[in-house]
């Protein structure tokens, strides 16, 4: 009888963690191991995984388009101001949503950086290892794509590399164009990822009236999801008090329907009629959000009715993040 050769496990290359992209978990990991990245450099990752920040785009102008960007929206672009200035030869950083090929960061042939917003990232951490990328992107060579890894634990966060003042305006796009400046010149492979990322993108409007409002269109229905700024169980009590009282809508036929939390801040959803636009909704939002100012500052307890909303409106939110 043949004797059972003795298993060996496969050997792990000796390479700085740090430099070890991150991929999925059931992907051969890029170390060059021939094991899974969940068996190889991904246990380790997952070991030294930071704790989760509840926040992580806290302080930074315009956290609430921040979350609706990682979150809610499809197309979307907006220009990053760096604290310490460009450096020399990249002439323009921009946030994206998503890159093609879900590439966490690309420096393009003419010197700019695109940055995605809406990749994996290895920690708890997500400004930290938004951060990370975003140093790699500034000093790769032109023409390059960036891969995410894990950030060192002490590395800087988005709060420590972008300029703390002046606006944060996303533009939002029908669909990912922006990603191919010279369509002619385009990879096969980018061509592919762009028709796909179009083929799933859900038309998205960002609202003019008030700030972090999007509109967007499925099949059956409209919805209008707004991400706000303020200490979660004030608002919930703020939006009970407006559902108790029949003033929590946005005109005929749509109806708040819940809420979910992202990233440390709490988005209430309205179900919106299949016909009514973006610009539909735009003044019954201006005029929502004056009613809930006013509900907001009301101290007074909640009387039987609210309570009873609030229950409702507790009982069909998630959490995303």
């Amino acid at each position: 009888m043949a004797k059972k050769r003795p298993q060996t496990k496969a050997k792990r290359p000796q390479l700085d963690d740090a430099e070890v992209p991150v991929v999925g978990a059931r992907e051969p990991c890029p170390c060059g191991s021939g094991r899974r990245y969940k068996a190889c450099h991904g246990r380790s990752a997952a070991q030294a995984t930071t704790a989760l920040v509840q926040r992580p785009f806290e302080g930074l102008p315009g956290e609430c388009d921040w979350v609706a960007l990682r979150e809610l929206v499809p197309a979307a672009t907006v220009g990053l101001t760096l604290r310490d200035g460009l450096p020399e030869g990249v002439p323009s950083v921009m946030l994206a949503t998503v890159l093609p090929m879900a590439w966490p960061a690309l420096r393009r042939d003419d010197g700019s950086v695109l940055l995605g917003l809406q990749n994996d990232t290895a920690s708890g951490d997500i400004s930290r290892d938004l951060a990370d990328t975003l140093a790699q992107a500034l000093s790769a060579p032109p023409g390059t794509p960036v891969q995410g890894r894990r950030a060192p634990a002490d590395g800087p966060r988005l709060q420590d590399l972008l300029a703390p003042e002046g606006a944060f305006e996303p533009e939002v796009h029908a669909g990912f164009e922006f990603w191919v400046p010279d369509p002619d010149n385009a990879t096969p492979e980018v061509t592919a990822s762009l028709e796909r990322a179009n083929a799933a993108a859900i038309p998205t409007v960002r609202l003019r009236s008030v700030d972090a409002a999007y509109w967007c269109e499925t099949p059956d229905k409209n919805h209008l999801r707004w991400v706000m700024p303020h200490e979660e169980e004030r608002l919930l009590d703020a939006l009970a008090r407006l559902h108790a009282a029949g003033r929590s809508s946005l005109g005929e036929g749509t109806r708040l329907v819940g809420s979910f939390r992202a990233h440390g801040l709490t988005v209430p959803v309205w179900d919106l009629p299949s016909e009514v636009t973006a610009q539909d909704i735009e003044k019954p939002a201006a005029e929502f959000a004056e009613r809930l100012a006013e509900a907001l500052a009301t101290d007074a307890p909640l009387t039987h009715d609210e309570r009873r909303a609030r229950g409702g409106l507790t009982n069909r939110q998630v959490t995303l993040s």
